[in-house]
């Protein structure tokens, strides 16, 4: 009798067979006295992700177990593997206080391997989401940004670098629509960095990431908080177009994606998106804080326009006129939100005296 499901792939049959949680899915053997495995959920190049329940709380909840493989050789490097894991299991377990990131449940190592017990979000990823509803429009992929930006701040003010934002690590969740942010890099580079020897290590063994989201830097092995706002932008550039990272073409000079042509963005919306793209490190958002500061002033752009472009010119007969005094931009659009809540002021002053007037009267 055939025990895999009728719809598992040729590839998922062979890691079913060959690892011990495949071995376990669908029997009713408990994976450590507690784990019923349901299925394979997915494989990446670190590891491979199970669908769970446990079978020891009530209700027995879903779960998500991530198996991750390092090659470790010898007991020193065994033993700082372990450490690194525990390591950055604590910071993930830290991260997932936050409603937009998987809550860690457990983590311990077993057999020569580490495992991740996280909790189960049900939904389907924005690359899924992509191919069943079409792509989105400026003011979704804004409100994307609006969702996932205050995550990113959070996780790097742990001091956390995602290091593999893409569509297939975003999840919408089926129940309240939120996006969560999965599958942190972070816990597989540690492992990798204990595992390689200096005889193999070498930029294609142990870089972290995926081909067109990373960024130059990351994969030089250097990734810094940058590193996941390039990947975000190729992200909402994915969103808008339908087109992996590696369909576009790319400048000769900067190594920039060309992605402007096939896309219609406003003008400031175009400039963030693509100051989030910049290959070069220095031409880059460098925090996720710049990113929403400029996103934030979009609304106020056309008041401020409107405040700067009505005032009148000073006469240059007047003694008084100050033509020849340059104020920079910073200071004209201050004097000008000045004058503005000055003018809003007066009008609720004056709006304030004439509701009063009738029992003044009286």
């Amino acid at each position: 009798m055939n025990r895999f499901p009728p719809k598992t792939s040729n590839f998922h049959v062979d890691i079913l067979k060959q690892t011990q949680l495949g071995q376990l899915c669908g029997q009713g053997q408990l994976f450590r006295d507690r784990y019923a495995i349901l299925k394979i959920l997915g494989r990446g190049g670190f590891g491979i992700t199970f669908l769970a329940k446990n079978m020891m709380l009530p209700g027995n909840p879903l779960c998500v177990i991530k198996q991750l493989c390092p090659k470790v050789n010898g007991p020193k490097n065994w033993q700082r593997a372990c450490d690194r894991f525990e390591k950055e299991a604590k910071t993930l377990g830290h991260l997932g206080s936050h409603s937009q990131i998987p809550m860690l449940l457990d983590y311990f190592q077993a057999n020569g391997e580490f495992y991740l017990v996280q909790e189960y979000v049900p939904g389907s990823t924005l690359a899924r989401e992509i191919k069943r509803t079409g792509l989105k429009s400026e003011a979704a992929v804004k409100q994307f940004l609006h969702e996932l930006l205050p995550v990113l701040q959070y996780v790097h003010k742990h001091h956390v670098i995602h290091r593999d934002i893409k569509p297939q690590n975003l999840l919408r969740c089926e129940d309240d629509g939120r996006v969560v942010l999965i599958d942190f890099g972070a816990v597989k580079e540690k492992l990798v960095e204990t595992s390689d020897t200096e005889e193999y290590k070498s930029a294609s063994t142990t870089f972290v990431g995926t081909m067109g989201f990373a960024p130059p830097e990351q994969f030089s092995l250097r990734p810094v908080y940058a590193s996941d706002i390039y990947a975000v932008g190729v992200t909402c550039l994915y969103l808008l177009t339908g087109k992996a990272p590696l369909e576009f073409e790319h400048d000769s000079n900067t190594g920039d994606i060309c992605w402007q042509k096939h896309v219609e963005l406003s003008d400031h919306f175009a400039q963030v998106l693509g100051k989030m793209v910049k290959v070069s490190l220095a031409d880059r958002f460098q925090t996720t804080n710049d990113v929403m500061s400029s996103l934030g002033l979009e609304s106020y752009l056309p008041s401020l326009t409107n405040c700067l472009t009505t005032q009148p010119k000073a006469d240059d007969s007047s003694p008084n006129a100050e033509s020849s005094d340059y104020l920079s931009p910073v200071a004209r659009t201050a004097s000008a939100i000045r004058e503005w809540k000055a003018k809003l002021n007066a009008r609720k002053s004056e709006s304030k005296f004439k509701r009063c007037l009738p029992q003044i009267s009286n």
